[in-house]
C-alpha cells in the first residue's frame, strides 16, 4: 500500500515522498524511482507494484516544481537542485532501509538526474536503471545559445516544454490520462532547460570510467528524447558494468507501452540476478 510523506528541502520547501513498502518479508533491496519532465511519481504505481512483487521496496519523490512538491511548476531555484534533492531522498532512504542495497531507476529527465548523480559521485548507490534517459537533448547550437543566455538573464522565465504527449506511448489511453492529470504540467524554466541541454555531456564524459552496475533500457522510436544519447552512452561505457536493451518499436514511456511485458521481463531478470532473495 502506498504512503505519501513530505521531506524537508532547502529554503523551507518540501518534496512529496511516495512509499511502496513490502507487505511482508525482507526486501532484496530498495528502488528509488526518479520521474520525468512535467509528470510526477504518482504515475508509477504499476511499476512499483511489479518491483514489490519481485521483492523490492520502492520509494519516489516528486521533483521540485512537479507533482505535490513545492516550487514553481517547471522552475528551479539553483542549477543542480534536482541532483541535490535526490541526495536528500537517498540519505533519507538509507536511514529508513538501513543495510539494504539501493537502486536508482530514472526515466527520461529522471534518467538524466540519476545518471548525473552517479557521474558526479554524489552518494554511493548499488545499481542504476536508466529508462529512455534524456542523455541527448538534440538541440541546435542556436537553441543552446538561447538557453544559456536566458538562464543568465531570465532564469525564472517558464515556457511550454514542447512535449507532444501523443508520442508517450502507443497505448491510446496514456496521452488523455496525462492531459487530464492535474499534477502534470507543460512548464519548463530556463535553469531546468539548461540542465537538460548541458548535463548529458557530463554523463557521456564519465561513461568510459563508469563503475556502477547499470541497466539501460530505451525506446528506439522515441520522439520525445533522442535515442542517440543512449546509443552513445552504451558505446562508451564498459561492457562489464552496462547491460543495454533497445526496444526498437516503442515510444518514449516504455513501461506504459501496449507491449510492455518485454520491458518488465528485462528489468526483472537484471534486478533479481544482482540482488538475491533474503
Amino acid at each position: 500500500m502506498k504512503a505519501l510523506h513530505t521531506l524537508q528541502a532547502p529554503g523551507g520547501e518540501t518534496l512529496a515522498l511516495h512509499d511502496w513498502p513490502l507487505e511482508s518479508g525482507r526486501a532484496r533491496g530498495v528502488v528509488i524511482l526518479v520521474h520525468g519532465l512535467g509528470e510526477h511519481a504518482g504515475r508509477y504505481p504499476h511499476v512499483a507494484e511489479r518491483l514489490n512483487a519481485w521483492g523490492f521496496a520502492v520509494r519516489a519523490s516528486d521533483h521540485h516544481g512537479h507533482g505535490a512538491s513545492s516550487g514553481a511548476r517547471g522552475g528551479l531555484p539553483t542549477a543542480n537542485r534536482l541532483v541535490d534533492d535526490l541526495a536528500l531522498v537517498v540519505d533519507d532512504t538509507r536511514a529508513a532501509y538501513a543495510g539494504l542495497p539501493l537502486v536508482l531507476l530514472g526515466h527520461s529527465l529522471g534518467g538524466l538526474v540519476a545518471a548525473s548523480f552517479v557521474a558526479r559521485d554524489v552518494r554511493p548507490v548499488d545499481a542504476l536503471v536508466l529508462s529512455s534517459p534524456a542523455l541527448d537533448a538534440g538541440l541546435s547550437a542556436f537553441q543552446r545559445f538561447l538557453i544559456a543566455t536566458l538562464s543568465r538573464l531570465a532564469p525564472d522565465l517558464r515556457v511550454g516544454n514542447g512535449l507532444d504527449v501523443k508520442y508517450l506511448s502507443h497505448d491510446p489511453a496514456i496521452a488523455p490520462a496525462y492531459r487530464g492529470d492535474p499534477l502534470c504540467h507543460d512548464r519548463i524554466g530556463a535553469r531546468l532547460a539548461r540542465f537538460l541541454a548541458d548535463e548529458g555531456a557530463v554523463v557521456q564524459a564519465a561513461a568510459p570510467t563508469w563503475h556502477v552496475p547499470t541497466l539501460l533500457i530505451y525506446a528506439g522510436d522515441d520522439r520525445l528524447v533522442n535515442p542517440a544519447g543512449s546509443r552513445a552512452f552504451a558505446a562508451a561505457a564498459p561492457a562489464s558494468v552496462l547491460s543495454t536493451t533497445c526496444f526498437p518499436a516503442h515510444y518514449h514511456e516504455i513501461f506504459n507501452e501496449r507491449d510492455a511485458a518485454p520491458v518488465f521481463d528485462a528489468l526483472q531478470r537484471w534486478l533479481v540476478e544482482r540482488f538475491p532473495a533474503a
